[in-house]
Parts: C-alpha cells; structure tokens; sequence
C-alpha cells in the first residue's frame, strides 16, 4: 500500500456512513485492485457483509455474469433466505437453485421489463444476504446488463447497498454506460471518486525497499526505475522481479543498488518484463502460466493441472503449478482459484503462446468446463470457437443467448446471434431458426444491420435453401429493413418471400402486414388497402396470439388508411386475456384504436380506449405502454382543452428518455410547444415546434412529420410568414396526396390552404379543398370533418363572400365544439365574428367576439384573448382584462433564472428528483423545466442540454455536487 494510506483512509472514512457510492479509476497496473482488496480486508462493519465481484477481461456474453458469479458462492440455503415471488426471475441465471426457488413469473412487457424485474429479484437477495458493500472490480469490461445493474442500485430511492467500482478510464467507450455511472449523482448517498496517480521517486524508493525486506535502496536506483516505469507500480515490482531474477540487484554499504549499472536492460514494457520472467522458470512451471492464461478466469487449481501440457505425471503439474504462484506471476485466492496477478500479465503470456498450441490449449480447457455444474455456456462457447470447433460453438453460443433472451438481456442476445449469424457457416435450417431470436429493434446502427442482411442474402445466393427455408430467410431481411425504414425495399422482399410461406401462417400474416402498413413509403392507399384485406384471408388454424396479433396491426393499418372497415375489426380485439401475451398484445391494439380514434376525432372513443389501455398497462406492470397511453392522453386533453396541469404533464412525457422512444415523445413535446403558443411566448413555441419537427424527420417516417408541420405552420402563419407556411407544408401534402390518406390532413390543409390564398394561388387552395374533402367524405371522422368546414369558410373568406364567410365560420364553430375541441371552436367563433364586422353586422359580432374572449381567457389561450380584447376595445366595448395581465415575463431563447438554477444541477449529475428537492420544486416542475432548457438550446436529451450549456459557459458548477 505504498503511496496509497490517503486513498485508502478515505475509502474507510466515507464507508462509515452508508450508503454510499465510490469510484475507484486509474490506468492498467496503477493499484486499483490492491486498494480494494486491502480494503475488504480490513473493512468489517458491524453486521454488513462484503460481495466482490470481478468483471473478466474476454468479455463473456453472459447475462450478469460478475455479480452471479459473486453471489452463487455467497449461500448454500437459498430456500432459508425467504424470497418473495420476484425471485422466480432467477431461474435463468441460477438453475441449480431451480427446487428452491418460487416458480417463473409470466413473461414481462418486453426486455426492459424483464431486465426491471431481475433486477429487483437481486437486490432482494443482496437484502436477504445482510449485503453492506458490493464491489465489482474492472467495471470497464463489464457487460451491459451489469452496468444496467449497478445503475439501478444507484438511482434506488431508499438505497441499502453500497457500492464500490474500479475501472480504467481510458477503456470506457463513449457510448458505455459507465459514463451515466461516474457523472450522475445518487439518489440518498454520498459519492467519492478516488483517482490513483502514478508513484513519484520517493514512493518508488519506498515500493522497492517493501520488495526487498524493508532495506535501503539507493537514490540513483529509485532515480533509474522511476525513470524507466513511470512510476507505475506493476512495472515496477515487474522491473524489481526481473532484476532480482537476474541477479542484477546488490548490496553496497547500507542499501541495495544496480549491479553493473552500465549493463543493466530494463523491459520498456510490463509485457516483455512477464515474458522475460517466465522464460526463468521451469517447463512446467511455463506450462502453468499458459494453462491460467488460456482459461484467464480463476479456476481451481485441478482445472489448470489438466489443461497444461498432457505429457507429465499429475505430480510434476502439481509441482510446476506450485512454481509459478511461487513467482509471484499467479496468485492462489482464499477459495483455492488461480489467477493471474494482474491482466496486463497474463494477456502477456497468452499472446506469446503459439496459435496451434493455444487453439489445443481451448479445447482441454472446453472439454474441462462441460463437466462443471451449471455448465458455464458462456465460456465453453468462446474456447470452442478460440479451439476451432465451429460445431460446439455454435451449439453453446445459441444457449447463451438463449439465456440472456429469458433474462431479458436482448442487448447481450444481439451480439451473440449477431456473431453466430455473420461469422458462422451455418446451414440454412440453422439461419432461420436463430433469425427468428434476433430482437431487431436492439441492433445498434445501420452497419450492423447490414452485415446482418449481407450474411442472410449471402445464404440466399447460394442456392443451397429449400424454397420454404429461403423464404423465410427473406421474410426477416424484409424485417432488417422495416428497421432501416428501407420501407420499399422491404415491400420487395416481403413480396417475394409470400409465396412460399404457406408452411407459416403468422410469418405470411406478417409479411402482408410489412405491405399493407402505409408507413414511409409512396405506395398508394389503394395497394396498402389490397394487402390488408388479404391477411382477413389468412387461415384461423394459428395460434391465439398470432390472431390477435394480426387482428391488432390489421385494425390499425386499416384506421390509419382511413377505411370504416377498420372500425369493425377493432370492435373483435376482446377486452382481457388469459396470457401475458395475448394481454401484451390486447394493450397495444387499445393504444393503437385509440391513437386512431383521435386522429378521425372521436375524442370520447378515443379517451375511452386510451384508458382502458392504460389501466392494463398499470395492472400488469407494461411500464412503457402505460407512458405511450398517457403521451397520446396529454394530446388529447391539448384537443379537449382539457389544459389544467397540462404543461407540467406534457414536459414530463416529453423528456421521459426511459421509457419512451423519441417518436413517442414527439405528441407531448408538440403539446407543449403549442401550449406555449396559445400563452403568447411565440419564440419559446416556434423552438419548441422545430425542435419536434427536426425529431419527427429524423426518427419517424413522413406521416410522423404531417402534424408538427401543421402546427408549426399554423404559428408562421400568425406571424405573416406565408413562404415559410408553404415550404413547412408542401412535402406533407403531397405525401398526402400521393397516398390517399387524408384522413392526417386535420391539422395541415387548413393552414395550407389559407397560406396558398394570402399567396394568391386561389386555384390550388381550391384544389387542396375539394381534394381533402372527397378524401373523407364517405368517413364517420368528425375532426377531418370540421376541418373541412373551417376550409370551407376561408375559401368563401377569400372570395369576398363575408356573411356567407361567417356562416361557415359558425357551422365549423359547431363542428369542432361537438368533438369537443373548444379551442378550435373559440378560433372559429372569432373568425366568424370578423366575418360580421366587415358586413356591417358589428352588434353580433361584438356579442360573439365577447362570448369568445370569456372562453379563450377561461381556457387559458392568453395570447389569443388579448388579440380578440383589443378588438373589443377598438369597437367601443368594455373589457376588464384578464387576472394573468402583465404576469410573468417571457424570457424568449434564453433560460429563465428557474431554467438556469435547475440545468445547473442537471450539469452536475442530479436527478429530477433531487433537483426538485433542492429547488423545493415537484418532479414534474423539473421536468418542465428541462425540457423547456432542451428546446430554447436546441438539443434532444439531457446529456446533450450538459454538453451545451458547459461549452457555452451557460451555468456555474453546482457546488454540492460531490456531497451528501
């Protein structure tokens, strides 16, 4: 511990109070793991156990592979533990503990849900275990789920465990969730970040002296090693090691010094300073240090005896083995598992190791490991691939996955598939079943999923797949590029692959649907139209869930498309389920109808649905369905002018980076920006609806687009900004156009058509008129309905026909308060009256204009209000303003003094939830406030908004942030 009694008085202070959260970071051989075992050897608080785990330097795709490794030894009674049902989630990951634990809980949401529920069926057992302090070393080769974990713990509420990590910075990648681990604050803890610096030539001199009995060491030698190592330990007691092997160390007077200085070679490198050393020793010796390095975990000391060279008797490997932990290059721990001392050493010796000896070396070491219980699949996959048998390594690579799929850990899926399908020569059988696991949606970039589709096509190009495996082959790249939005592409493929699914309903099923979907493509209605009424076509011999399925995603392409039709089969979607799929399934088809319920303007339906869905998602813990069926909520209470808590309810969906994906999020940001529109801040609601727009380009298809353009036109165009209206939505319409659906244009024609007569081009506002109205004609949809009235009135507006005008106004009026759509109808109303007044009808117009102010100012429309009391007041009318006159500022794009106290925290790593403590504010408060920041700054997630504020010098560094 030379050079390191202040680290480590620290870590024994700050344990004292848990809980508490330390970082231990420092390069390759800086001690990290020395101060944490000589913590954990001297640390024993009062009725607090220790848990280390370590993370393994060949990454292991092994779902939580450290801490189940740490914990499996940790208890023999796992039946006396008294586990809750939860613990059920553990099967996968313990099954040795099968006879005593509770039985599998039913299949979760999704992964996230699944990853959720196995998290908290640990820290059940760290709880149940009296777990003070878990410590997981080399954090920096864990895999996801692990990080997941360690995250999870950390942002606990009413956290019990402590937790300690030790990691190289330099390795961290910049998307790892390490980074969201050391820069964010914990919930109810104190953090200490310890960084280890290098030795000076002092501490070197020190270091030495401990190797050699406590005696002196010369000046000039500490001078020379601290030279030659930089101080780092693990360079220098390899430096020390070597020389001392070599007998270039001597005594002279009172301390030790060089012999021979002018002679003496130290390795530049840790690496050639191992290799040097081991060349010392003995050939069986040698013949250890390869074995421990082939199987780089611990293991007991039998497994290396077999693994090292087959010729010797047993005793001499014994014998060889004892050497090597005798030279300090291997190390023995209390439960009898050799290891390397440190990586840096044995990544040393195994590159050195020939590759026709080391590919031999794996297979003893795979053939060793199929005898361990439970089978540790995830290594005996990598040492039969390292061993060359493709075979084996396929056969354990699927059971790993496999795994990591019933735990919920889809990303380590993913890269196991990934691999077997892209490097593999797997025959088509194989190709199809292991597709078929793949969770498309965690393929991270485009790169990746065109490897994957190179690696299927390329099957497809040899002509070896029977027609139905070939197929089925093209139905998933038909999938990749549903991912890709490669949306004509796919139409390709999923056409091709139709014929010969026959042997698969639901796959032929699903394929249909790839067609009949209108998203992202120029395909036209009618061809979309065609596709879904053939899946009805569809034998019913498939399984239950596979009809729900079909029957959830035909009654949405039906409604999106606009047909009545859809109606129906919506009305065959039941109620409950049995199962957790059919339920799963039942949930999304609720969100689903009443997405589109809203969208055709069937505001009572739509509400009516949108909660019955959201009452399953909370029943059945679908956290994620929940926050989609509140996020189309908040949209529709913008519609009903439902406003009251709106804002703080909007914000907080919108910047809900967890559970929702951005295209999700793009309803209540959009809700928030023309919030901030109807309250007058036009340059806060101009951010805001460019900032969705941007999002709805990049993350959806062109129908994700036709809204926020409607609603960001619609503010241009209060604004005079006519060629900004007609550029915002001319590729909205003509998508549009080209597909038939105008079922979308409630929002868009409207405004377009206004914008096209103030641009003169009367014509084609007439046009856009009668196009959108036959669209809709034959539909039970009273939003396209009503907006078709209000196009209507502007075209008889335009056409200097003011009573006819104001008729119109009234009956568009009328439409959209039935839906109800109070705000739209105040506008009309307003229209209406401005109608009258040009026709010299000003006694009933001032009687309308007054009733609208009465309404826009209860709503909340402030900006809208004023507009119309200036009116009033022009014609002679008495108006008391309204109790929000002259109320708070507007601060336009720059943060407001609240938004610069809470991005302030943020920067510093706090939570809503801690900010909102800080600020004496509530969650949702903080929520608004953040994603307020996010739009004025023009950035989509708070790591970004950290990014920018810090670059532009924007807020101060929050004080408190290393403290309690």
């Amino acid at each position: 511990m030379i050079g390191r009694e202040r680290e480590l008085a620290a870590l024994r202070a700050v344990l004292l109070d848990p809980p508490v959260i330390v970082l231990v970071e420092g390069e390759a051989g800086i001690g990290k793991s020395r101060l944490v075992q000589e913590l954990l050897a001297t640390h024993t608080p009062a009725r607090q156990r220790v848990l280390l785990a370590t993370c393994p330097a060949v990454r292991q795709p092994f779902t939580l592979g450290p801490v189940v490794d740490a914990i499996r030894p940790a208890t023999e009674d796992v039946a006396g533990l008294g586990l809750s049902g939860l613990a059920g989630a553990l099967r996968p990951l313990f099954p040795e503990w099968a006879s005593a634990l509770p039985p599998a809980p039913d299949p979760a949401e999704d992964a996230a849900a699944a990853r959720h529920r196995l998290f908290r069926a640990i820290e059940e057992i760290l709880e149940r275990l009296e777990i003070g302090l878990l410590a997981v070393e080399d954090v920096h080769w864990a895999d996801e789920a692990t990080l997941e974990f360690l995250l999870f713990l950390a942002s606990r509420q009413r956290q019990r465990v402590s937790l300690l990590v030790s990691y190289r910075p330099e390795e961290i990648a910049p998307d790892s969730l390490l980074l969201r681990l050391t820069s964010r604050q914990p919930v109810g803890a104190a953090r200490l970040r310890l960084t280890l610096e290098p030795l000076d030539v002092h501490g070197t001199a020190e270091m030495v002296s401990s190797m050699l009995g406590g005696e002196r060491v010369s000046d000039e030698f500490a001078t020379f090693l601290h030279d030659r190592t930089d101080g780092l330990p693990l360079a220098i007691e390899e430096s020390v090691r070597l020389m001392w092997n070599r007998a270039d160390l001597t005594r002279r007077g009172d301390s030790w010094v060089r012999h021979r200085p002018s002679e003496i070679d130290v390795p530049p490198t840790v690496r050639d300073a191992v290799l040097e050393r081991s060349a010392r020793l003995g050939p069986a010796a040698q013949a250890a240090l390869r074995a421990a390095a082939v199987l780089t975990a611990p293991a007991p000391e039998g497994a290396v005896v077999e693994v090292m060279a087959p010729e010797g008797d047993p005793a001499s490997r014994l014998a060889g083995l004892a050497e090597a932990v005798g030279s300090g290059l291997l190390r023995e721990d209390a439960s009898g598992l050799v290891s390397f001392r440190h990586m840096l050493a044995c990544r040393a010796v195994y590159e050195a190791i020939p590759a026709p000896q080391r590919r031999a070396m794996h297979l003893r070491v795979a053939h060793v490991l199929e005898g361990a219980t439970p089978s540790p699949v995830a290594q005996l996959a990598r040492h039969f691939r390292e061993a060359g048998d493709m075979t084996a390594w396929c056969r354990y690579a699927e059971q790993s996955a496999d795994l990591a799929l019933a735990s919920g850990d889809d990303a380590t899926a993913v890269v196991l598939l990934h691999d077997l399908l892209t490097n593999a020569d797997l025959p088509p059988a194989d190709v199809v079943r292991l597709t078929s696991k793949v969770p498309f949606a965690l393929l991270s970039g485009h790169e990746r999923y065109r490897e994957l589709m190179d690696a299927l096509r390329l099957v497809l190009d040899t002509g070896e797949p029977a027609p139905n495996e070939a197929a089925e082959i093209r139905f998933h790249v038909a999938r990749l590029l549903q991912q890709m939005e490669a949306f004509e592409q796919s139409r390709i493929e999923a056409e091709c692959a139709l014929p010969d699914l026959g042997h698969d309903p639901a796959k032929a099923a699903r394929a249909m649907m790839f067609l009949g979907l209108p998203y992202g493509t120029t395909t036209p209605a009618a061809e979309h139209l065609r596709w879904l009424r053939r899946v009805a076509q569809v034998p019913a011999s498939m399984a239950p869930r596979d009809r729900m399925k079909i029957r959830v995603g035909r009654a949405s392409g039906l409604l999106l498309l606009g047909e009545e039709e859809g109606w129906a089969e919506a009305a065959l979607i039941a109620d409950d389920a049995s199962t957790t799929e059919e339920r799963q399934d039942i949930t999304i088809g609720r969100l689903n109808v009443g997405h589109m319920a809203l969208i055709w303007g069937r505001y009572p339906e739509a509400r009516r649905l949108l909660t019955r869905a959201v009452g399953l998602a909370d029943r059945y813990e679908y956290l994620k369905l929940r926050r989609v069926g509140q996020a189309t909520l908040a949209q529709l209470d913008w519609l009903t002018g439902a406003w009251d808590g709106l804002a703080d309810r909007a914000g907080s969906l919108a910047g809900d980076e967890e559970l929702l994906q951005p295209v999700s999020r793009l309803a209540p940001a959009m809700v928030t920006g023309l919030l901030y529109a109807a309250r007058g801040d036009r340059d806060r609601a101009d951010a805001c609806l460019r900032l969705v727009l941007e999002q709805a380009d990049r993350h959806g298809g062109a129908e994700h687009s036709v809204e926020p353009a409607g609603a960001l036109a619609r503010l241009r165009l209060g604004a005079g900004r006519i060629d900004d209206v007609l550029e915002l939505t001319d590729k909205p319409i003509r998508f549009l156009e080209h597909k038939g659906t105008w079922i979308w244009a409630t929002e868009l024609a409207p405004v377009r058509a206004e914008a096209l007569f103030m641009a003169g081009r009367s014509d084609e506002a007439g046009d856009l008129v009668d196009a959108f109205a036959a669209g809709v004609r034959d539909r039970r949809a009273p939003g396209p309905h009503a907006a078709v009235s209000t196009c209507r009135a502007i075209l008889a507006q335009y056409q200097s026909d003011p009573l006819g005008a104001a008729e119109l106004f009234a009956r568009a009026a009328d439409a959209w308060q039935d839906l109800p759509r109070p705000y739209d109808a105040l506008l009309s109303r307003e229209r209406q009256a401005d109608c009258l007044l040009r026709a010299d009808r000003s006694d009933a117009a001032l009687s309308i204009l007054a009733e609208t102010f009465q309404g826009l100012s209860t709503l909340g429309a402030r900006r809208d209000a004023e507009r119309v009391m200036h009116t009033l007041r022009a014609h002679g009318a008495e108006v008391k303003r309204p109790s929000w006159q002259g109320g708070r500022r507007s601060y336009g794009n720059q943060l407001s003094p609240r938004e610069r106290d809470v991005v302030r925290l943020l920067v510093g790593g706090r939570t809503n939830r801690e900010i909102a403590g800080v600020l004496v504010l509530s969650p949702k408060t903080v929520a608004r406030h953040v994603g307020a920041a996010m739009r004025k700054l023009e950035v989509s997630s708070r790591t970004a908004l950290a990014v920018r504020v810090v670059e532009a010098g924007a807020v101060i560094d929050d004080p408190a942030v290393e403290g309690r």
